[in-house]
């Protein structure tokens, strides 16, 4: 007779959460997967996985879905998909700690992100995820949240915006901001981060700042990448992102991907670095930097050509 799940995982059709699903796949009989549409998830997943079905945006399916469940890993985000993404995540996120309250839940394992919350000028998306972060931390359940910066990856969209202006434009006309500092995180330290948090022993909730080795800014992130791919690009500094500009670099995504690129891009102007290192205490992990960080990236995109 098999093990019943112990873990739920939301998000596993998301880029991040679908990495995790990959690492935890070795001990599937832990697993439940909550998805709007099971059938398309089953299909792709070992079939000793429990998938159910559940919307975050609907109660009762998240009170079936967790019920059960000791831990619960919260990777929705809600950006693309919605015009009004701030409003929806907070019902979201309300819904989800209320289900997992009466559920009794232990943990709520999040990912949010960096950013300075006394920052007046901080992007709708990062004010969105703090706020996110705050509604799972009053629902009374132990939280363990991540705050991370650019996440480096196949399939990390912000990543992927830097490798498509890269690519794309010789000659970049960049804003100012592109000297804003940020310290991005591979991957596969990101996914090794969150796997991990389900082995902290049950104390009280706690957020943890992670970024990688280096802080470096989004114009050091381009140059990187170029040297890598072997190109020579030439980036020209302007004082603002003007409609034009920001209409040029948005064109370089797919129209699926246009919105959430927009609030990415708006919040490129606010510093997204750790200023707390107890990850690096609390955890047996020493994240790579910028360099290792895209050499990962680029082989994985040989060996699957």
């Amino acid at each position: 007779m098999s093990e019943k799940p112990t873990i739920l995982l939301t998000g596993a059709t998301g880029y991040v959460g679908g990495q995790l699903l990959n690492r935890f796949e070795r001990f599937p009989a832990q697993m439940r997967c909550l998805a709007r549409q099971p059938e398309e998830l089953r299909a792709k997943v070992d079939p000793r996985i429990e998938v159910v079905a559940g919307d975050v945006l609907d109660l009762q399916s998240l009170e079936n879905a967790l019920t059960g469940i000791e831990q619960a890993y919260y990777l929705v985000h809600l950006l693309g998909g919605s015009r009004d993404f701030e409003r929806e995540d907070r019902t979201a996120a309300e819904n989800f700690a209320t289900a997992a309250r009466n559920a009794g839940v232990r943990r709520i394992i999040y990912l949010g992100g960096l950013g300075d919350e006394s920052d007046q000028q901080l992007s709708p998306h990062l004010r969105s995820r703090h706020e996110v972060g705050q509604i799972l931390r009053e629902s009374g359940v132990e939280v363990i949240e991540f705050r991370a910066s650019i996440i480096i990856g196949n399939g990390s969209l912000s990543f992927n915006l830097v490798k498509s202006l890269t690519e794309r434009l010789p000659v970049m006309i960049c804003p100012r901001w592109l000297a804003t500092p940020t310290q991005p995180i591979a991957i596969d330290d990101m996914v090794e981060y969150l796997r991990a948090a389900r082995e902290l022993p049950f104390r009280q909730t706690q957020v943890f700042e992670v970024g990688g080795a280096d802080v470096v800014t989004y114009g050091d992130l381009i140059r990187e990448y170029a040297r890598q791919r072997g190109l020579t690009r030439v980036m020209i500094p302007v004082p603002v992102l003007t409609p034009y500009l920001s209409g040029l670099w948005l064109a370089l995504v797919t129209p699926t991907q246009f919105t959430t690129a927009r609030h990415l891009i708006e919040g490129l102007k606010n510093s997204t670095i750790v200023r707390d290192n107890q990850a690096r205490i609390a955890f047996e992990l020493k994240p790579v930097g910028v360099r290792e960080a895209i050499e990962r990236t680029l082989g994985g995109d040989r060996r699957n050509k």
